[in-house]
């Protein structure tokens, strides 16, 4: 079985970070990983753009039977996916 691939979230998941990240795992999709683990530990802040990322990797690695897990959220970046009701959509780990 494929190990998940870890990736930590930036600081500020902003517009400015979310294209570079895009690119990175979008890559890593290429090369055939599907299973992501996003460690939001240093995460405080995430934008409309950040998740629509989210969104888009995960919709792409569903359509390859993978899974998109996110762990460790602050509470203000939790209240976010609880808002838009993104929590429904991800998995969420403490």
């Amino acid at each position: 079985m494929e190990k998940d691939v870890m990736i930590n979230i930036p600081k500020d998941f902003v517009v400015e970070e979310v294209a570079t990240f895009r690119i990175k795992i979008n890559e890593l999709i290429e090369t055939g990983k599907k299973d992501f683990i996003f460690n939001f530990s240093q995460c405080d802040f995430i934008d409309s753009t950040g998740l629509g990322a989210l969104v888009s990797i995960y919709k792409k690695c569903a359509e390859k039977d993978g899974s998109v897990k996110l762990k460790s959220l602050k509470p203000d970046v939790e209240k976010l996916f609880k808002l838009t009701r993104m929590d429904k959509v991800f998995e969420i780990h403490p």
